[in-house]
């Protein structure tokens, strides 16, 4: 989670450093001013929907993505913030011991509020799902053979993941490369240190379909191509060149 910033720094450039850029360009909201000092209290913040907690239907169910958002993601955010506050009275008093031990917490919470924040902006309602174009097209058929076949491949991938955890697609910073990658709980891509970043990510915790697929996590993949954004995954790729 922390890198090359370990061992801990001071916090207000701790968190510059590692968490407030990828959680920009995750588009989490955050109070920058908040978290200018050492001292200063956190104050991440759970993003609003880009739409109506009833537009995915009927792929998924608005009870679902009410309480998806309102109920497991703001559970992150303010963990997340209460981790933090901890941290930096732990960092304060110099109590390494509590500073080692909260950075589990910081780690779970803090890629739990940057995968949903990503999630979230990768997904909209299936009148607005449109096809893919472009380059991105072009790389996913070079390196798939055919779009079909990707999400076939995708589907299988995530399908996989014993436990929870997500499903993404990658662009490889470096070599432009496109990959699939999972990663368990709510570890985020984001953070390893190896030039990927995040294009679409499809949350295979149970919570994000239960209510409506059951056990079926191979109906729920299947359906979920049906609300997600194109146009939002190919932003992120262009972006990411």
């Amino acid at each position: 989670w922390w890198g090359p910033s370990w061992p801990p720094q001071p916090r207000g450039i701790m968190l510059r450093k590692s968490i407030l850029p990828t959680l920009s360009r995750a588009g989490a909201a955050v109070s920058r001013a908040s978290v200018s000092g050492s001292r200063a209290k956190s104050s991440f913040t759970l993003p609003s929907l880009p739409y109506d907690a009833g537009a995915l239907e009927p792929v998924v169910m608005s009870e679902i993505m009410t309480l998806h958002h309102t109920k497991h993601h703001n559970a992150y955010v303010t963990n997340l913030n209460a981790a933090l506050d901890k941290y930096a009275d732990a960092e304060a008093k110099g109590d390494m011991a509590t500073m080692i031990a909260l950075q589990s917490a910081i780690k779970f919470n803090g890629g739990g509020h940057v995968n949903h924040s990503i999630f979230w902006t990768n997904l909209c309602a299936p009148k607005d799902s449109g096809d893919i174009s472009g380059e991105l097209k072009s790389k996913i058929e070079a390196k798939w053979g055919s779009v079909g076949d990707f999400k076939t491949t995708f589907n299988g991938t995530a399908a996989a993941i014993q436990g929870s955890g997500w499903a993404w697609l990658a662009v490889n910073s470096k070599d432009k490369s496109l990959s699939i990658q999972t990663r368990p709980n709510q570890d985020p891509l984001s953070f390893g240190g190896d030039g990927l970043v995040p294009l679409l990510g499809i949350d295979v915790w149970e919570h994000a379909y239960y209510l409506q697929y059951k056990n079926a996590r191979p109906d729920y993949l299947k359906e979920v191509w049906k609300v997600v954004n194109w146009k939002n995954v190919e932003e992120r790729f262009n972006e990411a060149k």
